[in-house]
């Protein structure tokens, strides 16, 4: 028609505007048995319209337009206004251009194949002369089942624009490709990449495995990149680095940083050193190049006897990893790096904050974002903010539509325990160390798992389990011994050591882990800490220390990110003070550094000056039955806490050790409750507890 655009559009919005100076006046004459037709019209009415009508919904069902490309034996038509009309009248064509879903059905479902085939081709043909874009129209073609080599061509090279944004549609457009008629060699690589980076790790490495397998693969150093993020979110590290070495380091190039990340995780120094050396002088002065470079520098400077300047290498990798803004199959994301090298140096704040830089920032994409969050609560944990961390728990479990990987749910198990181990909970500890030890089948340790090894020891000699689990814990150490027993690294499990050798009464177990600490305290402030506090806890065991000796070493792990444990070190030399200004002086510091534990007990407001250690001492004489102190069970605050204890099974030394009290002043607690609840022995008191606290009703 004359005047008319037949230019072929973009079909990306999914709408078409009405035809130019199409109106209602100027409608053909609708045949009677059309008029009261409506969108809802089935297939089988097909049969009783025109065939230009029917040529143009199948046309248009096929991926032609009204305003842009129709088919050929309808362009030229002198009465193809009138044919639209009668479609359009008979509710036939919806309002964005496309055909009713019935009818677009039945079309395609009754035309020979051969007909079909042909006009897709010359849609194709036509679109590709025009030297436009098929748009979305290529999809639809692929689903039809319709192979060209330019409609797959032109899926994967949209794919390839939204890989790195967008995981979930490229995995659909590669996916489209292949039923296109594409190659599966051709994108295997990429597919593997989209299906790791949502978090689908066996179809990844089902890809992988395929393309690994094939001679002469296409992007085999892509695919070898895949390979190692899937073995080591599985937690193997150590298959990452093997399938670096496989591909040698004539094909290694730009995956040089990543291959030095899987060997120092993996324990092999000097296969990174050499990666390093082998590696191009500067490599591209990209974003994405220089994180990788900064954190293959940072890395191989934690290993050293004085790692101070590793932590601000890895932190400006983060920082460039988040501005690059782009995603690619990682062992480790830097923000995870630098916040693993603040939380083995003391500085968990500086860790919480690279780590909401880069969720800020998407790094490493969706499948990062467990990963992450874990870490993220790890750091609250540390730094005595349970409820924090729970909410960081969350926040991982839910960030992805995939279970979590076996790394990460070694991680989520480990935090399960620290939060169970300092919530005094027996009975969650046990159920979360069960679930720590099936977790602990599935992983291999690596140097980015010690913060959590470390705490299943300490666990483990609580629950009197080390032997159950020795052979992981000797798997931990001679990794250690592997790495030269790297300071920054091995600090943080000594201190795990000497509080395991302690809770295990074992002289001969601490020695080594105390040694190891003072020899690095040349270099690491965070070990002299853990040093001073590791002697004090001996002294206080002993039964031969000065509360100022405690003080200090107390204030000082609280200072290095470890406010829980300088309380419990704090509360437990209290509870053995043989002074009692001693035993006040150590019950404030401890409720200084960790005031949740005297929530409970804050003095009444006509004494709101005296100190809080002061005044739990003082709590039988009556301060706090003051006014307000008690709800209707007629327990103080304090004494509901207590009593929560009590009906723990706990003996006063461990209700002084959980909430900072001696275990006199437990026993006063417990004392005068029984007077007041008016039980004659142990048993009354504590079905009188149960009702008081709304936990049960006495026997029958």
């Amino acid at each position: 028609m004359a005047g008319q655009d037949h230019r072929p559009r973009l079909f990306s919005s999914g709408r078409a505007e009405p035809p130019p100076g199409h109106t209602a006046g100027a409608r053909a004459e609708v045949p009677g048995h059309l008029a009261g037709a409506r969108a809802d019209v089935p297939g089988r009415e097909l049969s009783g319209q025109p065939a230009a009508v029917q040529e143009l919904l199948l046309g248009l069902s096929l991926g032609f337009s009204l305003h842009s490309l129709l088919p050929g034996s309808l362009e030229h038509r002198e009465d193809l206004d009138s044919v639209i009309n009668l479609a359009e009248d008979a509710g036939l064509i919806l309002p964005d251009g496309s055909v009713v879903g019935t009818v677009h059905n039945a079309l395609l479902a009754s035309t020979p194949p051969a007909r079909l085939r042909a006009l897709q081709k010359e849609l194709v043909d036509r679109t590709a002369a025009a030297g436009r874009p098929l748009g979305d129209v290529a999809r639809q073609l692929a689903r039809d089942g319709f192979q060209d080599p330019r409609v797959a061509a032109e899926l994967e090279h949209s794919a390839d624009g939204v890989l790195e944004s967008d995981p979930g549609l490229a995995a659909e457009l590669y996916a489209e490709a292949l039923l296109a008629g594409g190659q599966e060699s051709t994108t295997a690589a990429r597919r593997a990449q989209a299906a790791a980076a949502l978090g689908d790790l066996d179809t990844a490495g089902r890809i992988v495995d395929r393309l690994l397998a094939t001679p002469d693969a296409p992007e085999l150093r892509l695919g070898v990149d895949v390979a190692a993020a899937v073995w080591a979110q599985r937690g193997m590290l150590s298959r990452s680095a093997d399938t670096y070495t496989w591909l040698g380091p004539d094909r290694i190039g730009g995956s040089a940083p990543l291959a030095a990340v899987a060997s120092i995780g993996s324990g092999n120094v000097a296969g990174a050193r050499q990666l390093a050396a082998a590696a191009p002088p500067d490599g591209s002065p990209t974003l994405l190049a220089v994180a990788l470079s900064l954190t293959q520098q940072g890395l191989l400077q934690t290993l050293g006897p004085r790692p101070q300047p590793a932590l601000p290498e890895l932190i400006r990798a983060s920082d460039m990893m988040n501005a690059a803004g782009t995603s690619i199959p990682l062992l480790e994301t830097p923000a995870a790096l630098a916040a693993l090298c603040a939380l083995h140096t003391g500085e968990a704040g500086i860790a919480d904050t690279v780590l909401k830089a880069a969720l800020a920032a998407g790094q490493g994409g969706n499948t990062a974002r467990p990963r992450l969050f874990l870490l993220q609560a790890w750091s609250a944990m540390q730094q005595d903010n349970a409820d924090e961390a729970r909410l960081a728990i969350n926040e991982a479990v839910k960030a992805n539509h995939w279970p979590l990987t076996p790394r990460d749910d070694f991680l989520l198990a480990a935090l399960d325990v620290g939060l169970a181990r300092r919530g005094s909970e027996v009975h969650e500890l046990v159920l979360a160390w069960e679930r720590a030890r099936e977790a602990m089948m599935h992983v291999s340790v690596d140097l980015f798992s010690l913060l959590p090894w470390g705490e299943l020891m300490i666990t483990a000699a609580r629950l009197r389990e080390t032997r159950r689990v020795g052979h992981y814990l000797d798997g931990v150490w001679h990794f250690l011994g592997r790495l030269g027993d790297a300071p920054l690294w091995s600090v943080p499990l000594h201190w795990a050591g000497v509080q395991a050798a302690l809770l295990g009464e074992s002289p001969a177990g601490l020695a080594p882990h105390a040694a190891a600490l003072v020899r690095a305290s040349e270099h690491s402030h965070l070990a002299s800490v853990l040093a001073a506090a590791g002697k004090a806890w001996v002294s206080v065991l002993a039964g031969r220390f000065e509360a100022s000796d405690v003080e200090t070493a107390a204030r000082g792990l609280a200072s290095t990110g470890l406010p829980w444990e300088g309380a419990r070190l704090a509360g437990h030399a209290a509870a053995h003070a043989e002074e009692r200004r001693d035993m006040v002086r150590l019950l404030a510091c401890a409720r200084d550094i960790h005031p949740q534990g005297a929530s409970a007990s804050a003095p009444p407001p006509e004494r709101a000056g005296a100190p809080q250690a002061e005044m739990s001492l003082q709590a039988p004489a009556g301060d706090f039955g003051t006014q307000g102190g008690h709800d209707l069970s007629g327990l103080s605050p304090r004494e509901r806490e207590v009593a929560r204890l009590v009906l723990e099974g706990k003996t006063y030394r461990e209700i002084g050790e959980a909430i900072y009290i001696s275990p006199r002043t437990a026993e006063h607690h417990v004392a005068r409750m029984r007077r007041r609840l008016g039980a004659e022995n142990r048993s009354e008191l504590l079905v009188r507890l149960r009702l008081a606290l709304g936990e049960g009703h006495p026997p029958p």
